[in-house]
């Protein structure tokens, strides 16, 4: 028996479509996600909200029971008029305006240096630069206290030698920035450097035939084009700065001027401590926090705009 045929330009029946994953498969996926967030993030904040609002108080001359005292924003007014807390604030702005420039600018230039066609050994060079990085931020920071110490630094040896007097401690803002510098320089160059590669190369042909050199290049062509990685890396570098405690608290000991409340993250720490007031400690952190969210969302929307449209688009 002959198998019917089927008409010409007739085409065969379509096979069953196949079967889709089932709908709750996203979430079982994200739920372990969603659960390490909500245990290791929601309930710390929810903590640390809960515990500003409340004081401890003990009764009778302090050998009786403690209480919890319910004070509102009393946590949050004594911080704010605590002019240590102000202080600190005060440091970290200079610190701020000191570091992140220099940390954005350095960063980007090492890594469009290394993307260059005149670079040498790249492979080299990105992995030295790296590896500061890969050194614990208590090491670095013993490190550089070591060299920054009068009489047991030979840095400061061979300067006192050739007739320059550096204290370089009595200014402990330019040493933390040097000591963060070096530790995340090469961590920025690395991202800078994995969004140049990711250029096509034929953009970058094109700019040579055009006649732009080196520099026109970098300026007008491969940094617009790894905006998104400068923004990134802007915003953690932000949020990283207001975190600002391991190099600083290593350098108490030895830096008059680096006191035990130098700054927020410093004063929260000896609020809970040393004083024993977790109340304050609370209070000092939530402000903190909401600091970092601000500069944050400021951050955003100064690099997230998007650009301008090419003419003829409609509005």
């Amino acid at each position: 028996m002959v198998a019917p045929t089927l008409p010409r330009g007739s085409a065969p029946a379509s096979r069953p479509a196949r079967r889709r994953g089932r709908p709750g498969a996203p979430a079982v996926l994200l739920l372990p996600f969603f659960l390490l967030f909500t245990a290791c993030t929601l309930v710390p904040i929810g903590n640390a909200v809960y515990l500003s609002l409340y004081r401890e108080r003990r009764s009778g001359l302090g050998f009786g029971g403690v209480r919890r005292v319910f004070t509102g924003l009393g946590n949050y007014t004594d911080a704010l008029g605590d002019a240590a807390f102000r202080d600190g604030f005060l440091n970290l702005a200079l610190y701020c305006a000191l570091y992140i420039p220099l940390m954005l600018g350095l960063s980007l230039l090492l890594a469009l240096l290394l993307d260059s066609t005149l670079a040498r050994a790249r492979r080299f060079f990105q992995l030295a630069l790296f590896l500061p990085h890969a050194v614990p931020g208590i090491i670095a920071a013993l490190v550089w206290m070591y060299l920054y110490t009068p009489g047991v630094s030979p840095v400061i040896g061979a300067l006192n030698s050739g007739g320059i007097e550096a204290d370089l401690l009595g200014h402990p803002v330019p040493a933390v920035v040097n000591i963060a510098l070096w530790e995340w320089a090469g961590y920025n160059l690395v991202i800078f450097f994995a969004a140049l590669q990711a250029i096509p190369r034929e953009v970058l042909e094109a700019s040579v035939v055009d006649g732009a050199g080196p520099l026109r290049t970098a300026l007008s062509i491969k940094l617009p084009l790894i905006r998104p990685s400068l923004a990134m890396v802007g915003l953690f570098t932000v949020i990283g700065s207001l975190q600002l405690f391991t190099e600083p608290t290593i350098l108490h000991g030895a830096a008059p001027g680096v006191v035990t409340t130098w700054t927020p993250n410093m004063y929260a720490y000896t609020a809970a401590f040393e004083r024993n007031d977790y109340g304050l400690a609370a209070a000092a952190s939530v402000l903190l926090a909401l600091a970092a969210a601000v500069l944050s969302f400021v951050v955003t929307r100064l690099t997230g705009g998007r650009g301008a449209k090419p003419k003829g688009a409609k509005a």
